[in-house]
């Protein structure tokens, strides 16, 4: 989920992590073996596989489990071939949808992904509907509860950041946000990681160019929405361009 108020946002999706590790594990685990098969399983020239096995290191995947996915990708071990597929829709009170799976059945993952929209008050639309109104960008959290991060500021980002390509800066709480170009989020992260600081969080984001304030009962759907979309084995990532007020998120979060 994307959009305003992203440290509540932040806490929705951790939420959601702490309850389906094991769901966060496959789709890691599935990204790693497209990665290496797409660019290779070398992660210093393919930053996508670099990013996959990031990932798996912050969930505490294990090295074997790691191992035997790079194996499946280089052939060494049977397993089906999945496709990149990204979905396009609405949702209640017209909130841009997008869907990115990972599928070695089309058809299921079609079936499924309409199946959650149209039980959820959305509908999915056709290809280049949506996602024109998204940039991709990678953005890295930090929290100052942390102790490596309570006298971290604006000026210490910039500092950091600025020759790795930092495009914007904002704080929401405890919270700092960073947003960079995609190619170089993990550059920027082992740079704020080597000056000491610790990063809550690092994702590549589909970032919506405008938002739609959603309230009431638009917003308890669009939640179970999103939440249905996740929850199916073969969607890696769900973006969304709704905007929630605090109060209303904290009744959703409830």
């Amino acid at each position: 989920m994307s959009g305003h108020n992203k440290w509540s946002k932040v806490k929705h999706r951790k939420g959601a992590v702490d309850a389906k590790r094991s769901k966060i594990w496959t789709k890691i685990i599935r990204e790693i073996t497209v990665a290496a098969k797409i660019g290779g399983d070398d992660p210093a020239s393919n930053s996508r596989l670099r990013k996959a096995l990031d990932d798996a290191r912050s969930s505490n995947i294990s090295k074997d489990t790691i191992t035997r996915a790079l194996a499946k990708a280089s052939g060494n071990q049977e397993g089906g071939e999945y496709e990149e597929l990204v979905y396009e829709g609405y949702g209640p009170a017209g909130v841009a949808i997008v869907v990115e799976s990972l599928t070695d059945n089309r058809n299921r993952t079609y079936g499924d992904v309409r199946a959650a929209f149209n039980k959820n008050g959305g509908n999915l639309g056709t290809s280049g509907s949506v996602c024109f109104s998204f940039k991709k960008k990678g953005q890295i959290s930090f929290a100052q509860s942390e102790k490596q991060n309570k006298d971290i500021n604006e000026d210490q980002l910039l500092e950091i950041g600025l020759e790795y390509g930092i495009e914007d800066i904002s704080h929401e709480e405890d919270m700092w946000f960073i947003q960079c170009d995609a190619e170089t989020l993990l550059t920027l992260k082992d740079a704020f990681s080597k000056a000491g600081l610790m990063p809550a969080s690092s994702e590549i984001a589909m970032i919506p160019d405008t938002v739609i304030e959603v309230s009431g009962d638009n917003a308890k759907l669009l939640f179970k929405l999103i939440d249905a979309l996740e929850d199916l084995d073969d969607v890696q990532s769900v973006w969304s361009n709704e905007d929630i007020d605090d109060a209303e998120m904290q009744k959703l979060m409830a």
